[in-house]
């Protein structure tokens, strides 16, 4: 088995000693993941202004925010887009590697938004780590923006995450009665307005716990794309790469296609347009047609 020898001054491991522990123990991810690359072509749809706009208020108002839809409709994209997460991600993980990160990302610091995912079976612990810790790292990384430092005890307002506006919770149906009562309680100690993002029954759900559901101030479906919007997104993607000989007429029936097969989901919109272009690169396909759109969705789990 060929084998790479690390640098001698980046080795963790001491003396006499072959790392096998790491095949013994459970010592888990030694490192985070890598941070996500940029959704280059992130598309601002309607739905999105819809959110946006739900979130400036719940931020402006300091209020709890509910929002719900159905699965893969853009709830997590768009939460993500409005707060920078994936632009924070990346210069934290510069921060973190010990190389100069540069400015702090804009969007960062228009928003002042955190985002935060609960695990799966998060513990008590985990809540009350977590909310701190990620509402704090804004606070700081506007600390840092503003005097090129991060020092609490001089700058008070970050150490008690006041210069974070607001805290969008991602899969808040993971939280359990207790971590939903650990948010409303870290809401009402904090001047932050607070969104939780679930699908659709989580409003009923948390109809039964009065002490939060009174404190929603704002609530917002997330919903599929429109036929006259998806037709436009379609419209601008294949015309952005149009083929001398493309067919409008063809084109135009391959959108219908597509619009009736995933139901406006911009999820299964993605998965079906990768799928297409793939068929299309094989078979050196020119057009889109709505056989090609039926072959691609044949290759895909949903649809039948």
């Amino acid at each position: 088995m060929p084998t790479t020898e690390p640098a001698p001054d980046r080795s963790i491991l001491g003396k006499n000693d072959d790392g096998r522990r790491f095949l013994t123990r459970g010592l888990g991810e030694l490192v985070p993941p890598a941070p996500r690359e940029e959704q280059v072509s992130f598309l601002v749809t309607k739905e999105h202004r819809r959110f946006a706009e739900f979130a400036d208020t719940v931020r402006r108002h300091r209020h709890v925010g509910l929002c719900w839809g159905p699965p893969g409709v853009g709830k997590t994209l768009s939460a993500r887009h409005y707060a920078g997460t994936d632009h924070w991600a990346r210069w934290q993980h510069t921060l973190t590697s010990g190389t100069d990160p540069g400015a702090v990302p804009e969007r960062v610091l228009q928003a002042r938004t955190a985002f935060w995912t609960p695990t799966v079976n998060a513990s008590t612990r985990e809540v009350d780590r977590a909310l701190p810790r990620a509402c704090q790292e804004i606070s700081y990384a506007v600390d840092y923006h503003q005097y090129g430092k991060v020092d609490p005890f001089v700058h008070p307002a970050s150490a008690g995450s006041a210069l974070t506006e607001l805290l969008i919770i991602d899969e808040a149906d993971r939280l359990r009665t207790v971590g939903l009562e650990q948010v409303r309680d870290y809401y009402d100690r904090h001047r932050l307005g607070v969104i939780l993002i679930g699908m659709p029954g989580i409003e009923k759900r948390l109809a039964r716990y009065p002490q939060l559901y009174s404190r929603i101030g704002f609530a917002h479906e997330y919903r599929s794309l429109g036929p006259d919007e998806l037709t436009a997104v379609l419209t601008r993607r294949w015309q952005s790469d149009k083929h001398p000989d493309e067919d409008d007429l063809a084109q135009a029936a391959a959108i219908t296609t597509v619009a009736r097969g995933t139901g406006g989901n911009s999820r299964l919109v993605d998965r079906l347009l990768t799928q297409i272009e793939r068929i299309r690169q094989i078979n050196h396909l020119p057009t889109v047609t709505p056989e090609v759109v039926e072959a691609a969705r044949e290759a895909l789990l949903f649809g039948h």
